[in-house]
Order: C-alpha cells, then sequence, then structure tokens
C-alpha cells in the first residue's frame, strides 16, 4: 500500500440492525440533530406511517403494488417480510450516498444484514442490544402500536436475533436516555475503521 493510499478517504457503509423496539431509529434521528456527517438510506416499507414520522424522511412509506413493483425491477439490494410488513434497501440510495464520497448508515433488521453481509462483506456491521429483554418489554409496551400477541411474537424473535451477536463486528448497548453516547460510540468506531490499515471500504 502506497503512502498515499493509506491517507485516502474512501467511503464506509456502516449497518446499525438490532431487534424490533431496541432505538435503532431513535439513535439515527439524533445522529442527524447532532450532524454527524453520514449519508442516511432511507429504507422502503409497506406498513402504515406511525405518529410524528415523516414520508421519505423515516421511510419511504409505499403500497404493496409499489413495493412488488420494485421488486420485480431489481431496484432493492435487500427485501424481506417482516411482522407482515414488507420492507427494502433502496440500491440508489446507497450507490447515491458512496458516489458522493460519504460515508453511508443504513439500518436493517437482522435478517437484512445478513442479506447484506453475502454482498457487501466490506461493510461495517453494527449490533445495538438492549440492557435486558425487560427494557426491551417495556419500551415496545411504550409504543404502544402491537397487539399483545405482536408483541409477544416480537420479543420472541428478539432473543433469537441476540444470538446472532458474533456475525456482527461490534455490538452497542442501547441505554434509555443515553443517545448521545451510543452516538459517540459509532462514531468511535468509524474512526478505529479508518484506523486500519485495510480500511473496509465498500463498493457497490
Amino acid at each position: 500500500m502506497s503512502y498515499e493510499n493509506f491517507h485516502s478517504h474512501d467511503p464506509l457503509l456502516v449497518v446499525l440492525s438490532g431487534p424490533s423496539g431496541v432505538g435503532k431509529d431513535a439513535v439515527l434521528i439524533r445522529m442527524r440533530e447532532l450532524k454527524r456527517p453520514f449519508y442516511y438510506v432511507v429504507t422502503a416499507t409497506t406498513r402504515s406511517c406511525r405518529p410524528g414520522e415523516k414520508d421519505n424522511i423515516d421511510y419511504h412509506f409505499l403500497a404493496t403494488e409499489d413495493f412488488q413493483r420494485m421488486i420485480d425491477e431489481g431496484q432493492f439490494v435487500e427485501w424481506a417480510k417482516v411482522y407482515s410488513n414488507y420492507y427494502g434497501v433502496p440500491r440508489d440510495e446507497i450507490t447515491r450516498g458512496l458516489s458522493m464520497g460519504m460515508d453511508v448508515m443504513l439500518k436493517v433488521d437482522i435478517q437484512g444484514a445478513a442479506t447484506i453481509k453475502k454482498i457487501l462483506p466490506q461493510a461495517v456491521f453494527i449490533f445495538l442490544i438492549p440492557p435486558s429483554m425487560k427494557d426491551l418489554e417495556r419500551r415496545l409496551k411504550l409504543r404502544r402500536s402491537e397487539s399483545s400477541a405482536e408483541l409477544a411474537l416480537r420479543l420472541a424473535e428478539a432473543g433469537k436475533e441476540i444470538e446472532n451477536l458474533s456475525f456482527f463486528d461490534y455490538v452497542i448497548v442501547s441505554h434509555h436516555g443515553r443517545l448521545n453516547e451510543i452516538v459517540s460510540q459509532i462514531g468511535a468506531i468509524v474512526t478505529a475503521e479508518r484506523c486500519r490499515v485495510k480500511p473496509k471500504y465498500a463498493a457497490l
């Protein structure tokens, strides 16, 4: 590796994942508020917009037929049906960010992270984990967006997802009320990745 190449700053693809309700959206909102210099990929979904969410900012909220059309046209890097709704990562969102020379932040579920790792193994994978399952249950109940049966399903699935920790490069404990600390830890991870002799720069 030449001295010049060592000091190059090619963009990173950072994949943030974790169980439903662990606080992934809250972390990304705080990162935007703090103006952390990432290109934030907006995921597409067929689920309903929750109170406070904005179309094309929090998600691209799509009708099922529009989502299916994007599948047919190969517009997703990965997509899946999760808890009766479809979620997908638009390919052009990632390529746009990387082509701008920006580090790209992508939020997906565990299944999506596994698919992306097969396609882009050079991405940096971060897992948000709750302090405890009791804490996760409390957070899900506070959302008031799931029935009792759906809540039980998400908690059961979360237990299985946490068993896949070894799949990820880094793990961060998502303590309630400590968003700034989590954002700082993500920043430290990016710094560490840039200090690698062979950084994990992404290309799609």
